[in-house]
């Protein structure tokens, strides 16, 4: 094993929205800091994909194999690159609702509340919002919690089709918003253009690319991160640093904790309370399909938002959900995961290709809380990672489907000269995908029901803090994106004085 002979201030394995975002916010400081990245530079983008090129799916799973519960080998649709799944997503970023970081009854059972409220989230999501270029505009949605200030920038414009849905749920009596999506000059931000490649301008930063962390190394008391161990290329290193943090997705960061038991800690680092790995959270995601009567470009972003059934209805006094238009199918990577949705197309268009197929429809994204579960979780069977998850609140998601799809037709029937009202296809999101993953390591006041302190810190070592979303106690039906943002802004600011 090589011994690097530089010791750094902070070390921050994974350039995510979590070690991206906080790697910007320590960066002025002038401390050394290292960021270690298992993947390279993408050479291009997943919204510069043309065409047929977004059904390679391959290009966005991860290397090596994971297993469900079963035992089942799977390759999961996450990207290692710096930026991580930044680089693939669709952009949207919204805030968390007020009301999410309460204790939420659900059909299924209890959603719980959060040990910092909405207001002490507030201001970091602002500072998110700024940093990440967000464009959107506040008073359509009746859920949209308070703000500090406005967006940063104006809002996305619809493409023609979905602005005549737009209007006409409107009419409805039904309240869809614009879509907060963070954009800046090359498209869409994430976090290698505006974390990772920022911090690096300053020559305190270090940034190294296929650099997979093997292992970390404690002390011998137990108490603080002593080594990380990384393997790049062929060689063995040790990386030494004084603060050490984790970013590499729910997943990843409780695999890491666990490979890494050592005497001190037999079960996996910081794991006295058996929960890291525990609580897997992904969200219950659905695609339904619209059919249009005429074609479009199938490349255009996602804009449409819609929360009216975020916590029921009249007829179901349960949280439902959120819905959000996919975009264009060509820039759109889940759809690369959807094939009974093109099975089905295919049955409602007979003799169309696939460009085709995109080009007439528009798809739906809608999105339902999961709740914790302390048997859903990421352990290892020997040298096998498994990640074992059993879906639930499902009636909840499904009566949003069947409203959603209820909605369309009507639609349809005010709109007859735009939409084919033949079939609306749905397609439920399997394993592999890991998208919106969270809850391994939550954080808490409690050292026996959490993981992390109130500052994402470790409760067993002092030196090791995690800011990707691991942390959540509970899922919402949004997306986490700008929560994690926010929060790594927030411990990040917790950092700086630690440092100071």
């Amino acid at each position: 094993m090589i011994i690097d002979d530089q010791h750094y201030d902070v070390i921050i394995i994974g350039s995510g929205a979590g070690g991206g975002t906080l790697a910007r916010k320590l960066a002025p400081t002038g401390k050394k800091i290292l960021i270690l990245e298992r993947g390279d530079f993408l050479e291009r983008e997943s919204s510069q994909l043309i065409d047929t090129e977004v059904f390679k799916k391959e290009q966005f799973h991860g290397p090596e194999a994971w297993h469900d519960r079963t035992g089942e080998p799977f390759y999961p649709q996450t990207r290692y690159c710096v930026g991580g799944n930044t680089k693939i997503w669709s952009g949207v970023l919204l805030r968390m609702r007020d009301r999410d970081f309460e204790t939420v009854q659900h059909q299924d059972g209890l959603s719980p509340e959060w040990p910092l409220k909405y207001s002490d989230f507030e201001p970091y999501y602002t500072e998110a919002e700024q940093l990440y270029q967000v464009h959107g505009r506040i008073g359509d949605d009746p859920t949209e919690p308070p703000h500090s200030s406005g967006y940063p920038e104006p809002e996305v414009a619809h493409e023609p089709d979905i602005q005549t849905v737009f209007d006409t749920l409107s009419k409805q009596g039904l309240h869809p918003a614009y879509l907060p999506l963070g954009l800046g000059d090359q498209g869409r931000t994430d976090s290698e253009d505006t974390g990772v490649s920022p911090a690096l301008k300053h020559e305190n930063v270090t940034l190294k690319t296929g650099a997979q962390v093997i292992s970390l190394h404690t002390n011998p008391s137990g108490s603080e991160i002593r080594g990380v161990q990384v393997k790049i290329g062929h060689h063995s290193y040790l990386f030494s640093g004084h603060i050490i943090v984790l970013a590499c997705g729910a997943v990843n960061s409780a695999a890491l904790l666990l490979r890494s038991a050592n005497e001190k800690h037999p079960n996996g680092i910081a794991n006295r309370s058996d929960l890291v790995g525990r609580n897997l959270m992904k969200q219950l995601l659905s695609v339904v399909v619209q059919l249009t009567a005429s074609s479009h470009s199938g490349l255009f972003p996602r804009t449409v938002g819609l929360n009216d059934f975020y916590w029921g209805d009249k007829d179901f006094p349960y949280p439902m959900g959120h819905v959000q238009n996919s975009g264009g199918i060509f820039q759109d990577v889940i759809f690369s995961e959807a094939p009974p949705i093109f099975s089905a197309l295919a049955r409602a268009i007979p003799n169309f290709g696939l460009r085709q197929l995109a080009t007439r429809s528009i798809g739906w994204w809608l999105q339902t809380e999961d709740l914790p579960n302390p048997n859903n979780r990421v352990w290892f069977f020997g040298d096998k990672l498994r990640v074992d998850y059993e879906p639930n609140n499902e009636e909840a998601h499904d009566r949003l489907v069947y409203r959603w799809v209820d909605i369309l037709r009507q639609v349809e029937t005010a709109q007859p000269q735009l939409f084919n009202r033949s079939t609306h296809p749905r397609s439920d999101m399997p394993i592999p995908i890991v998208a919106h993953q969270c809850g391994t390591c939550r954080f808490g006041e409690d050292p026996a029901k959490s993981v992390l302190d109130l500052n994402c810190r470790t409760h067993e070592v002092d030196n090791l803090y995690v800011v990707d979303s691991s942390f959540f106690p509970s899922n919402t039906a949004v997306s986490p994106g700008l929560t994690v943002m926010a929060n790594a802004l927030r411990v990040g600011e917790h950092l700086i004085q630690r440092l100071a």
